[in-house]
C-alpha cells in the first residue's frame, strides 16, 4: 500500500463548539489573562500532511508505572488514594484509540514538585504529580494517584484553587494537543475560583467535576472517580487556551 501524500490524505476538520463551552482569552477575573492573551489578531494555521501523522506516540514510550503514581518511587506517597478513569471521545460519541493523555498535579497538601511552588505546604519525597498513559480500543483510560489538595495563589485576596488536575490529550501529534482541567464534586472553594467560573455556561462547568464511581472504588485501597473527555461537539469538554478557527 502506498505512503499517504498530501493528495490522498483526508485532512481533518473541526466543528465548532457550542457558544459559551470555554472561557474567554482575556477572563478579568483571572489576572493573569491580562498578560497572555493575544494582543494581535489570530493566524490560522490550517494541518499540513506532517500535523496529522506524526510524531507516533505508541506504547514503547510509556514506563511500566506512568499511569499509576503510586507506584513511581521507593515508599508510598501521603494522601489519599484515588482511581480516576474514563474516555476519550470525538463530538459524534465514538471512542478515540491510542491516544496519549498525560496528567499533573499538586500532592495530597497542594503543592507541586516545582521550583515556581514555595508556598509552605509539605513536599512529599514518594510523589512528583506527573503521569500518562495511552487508551485502549474503545477509548478507555485509567490512573492510580493521590488527591490533590488545595492549594493558595495570588490571584485575588484569600485565594484558593479547588483540589483539581490538569489533563493534555493528544490526537495523532503534538500539534493536537489540548488541556483541560479536573474538578472533584462537592468541593467548596467552586464560589470564588475565576478559573471554574471563567466559563459561561454553567452545563459546560459541570462536564469538568468528575463523578464518584462507587463501582470502580477499590475496597481498602482508593476511591473512584470518573472523567470522560470529549474533544468537540455540543457535549465538548472545557480546554484551555481555546481560539475561533
Amino acid at each position: 500500500m502506498a505512503a499517504p501524500t498530501s493528495d490522498h490524505l483526508i485532512l481533518p476538520r473541526y466543528r465548532r463548539d457550542p457558544e459559551g463551552t470555554h472561557p474567554p482569552l482575556d477572563s478579568p477575573g483571572y489576572r493573569s489573562t491580562t498578560f497572555r492573551h493575544p494582543k494581535q489578531p489570530l493566524v490560522l494555521l490550517p494541518q499540513k500532511l506532517t500535523e496529522v501523522t506524526g510524531p507516533l506516540l505508541g506504547p514503547g514510550r510509556l514506563g511500566e508505572h506512568d499511569n499509576d503514581l503510586t507506584k513511581q518511587h521507593e515508599g508510598e506517597p501521603i494522601g489519599q488514594r484515588i482511581i480516576v478513569h474514563g474516555r476519550l471521545l470525538d463530538g459524534d460519541g465514538r471512542p478515540i484509540p491510542d491516544s496519549l493523555i498525560e496528567i499533573w498535579q499538586a500532592n495530597a497538601s497542594g503543592r507541586y514538585r516545582h521550583i515556581g511552588d514555595q508556598w509552605p505546604g509539605p513536599l512529599d519525597p514518594n510523589f512528583t504529580g506527573l503521569g500518562r498513559t495511552l487508551t485502549d480500543s474503545e477509548g478507555r483510560y485509567e490512573f492510580t494517584t493521590i488527591k490533590p489538595g488545595a492549594y493558595p495563589w495570588k490571584n485575588h485576596d484569600n485565594a484558593w484553587r479547588p483540589a483539581h488536575i490538569h489533563f493534555s490529550v493528544f490526537g495523532m501529534a503534538f500539534t493536537q494537543r489540548l488541556v483541560t482541567q479536573m474538578y472533584f464534586p462537592d468541593d467548596p472553594l467552586f464560589f470564588q475560583d475565576p478559573i471554574f467560573n471563567s466559563v459561561p455556561d454553567e452545563k459546560a462547568r459541570q462536564r469538568m467535576i468528575s463523578r464518584y464511581d462507587h463501582n470502580r472504588t477499590t475496597d481498602h485501597w482508593a476511591l473512584g472517580f470518573e472523567f470522560d473527555i470529549v474533544v468537540r461537539g455540543k457535549e465538548a469538554s472545557v480546554f484551555e487556551n481555546e481560539e475561533d478557527e
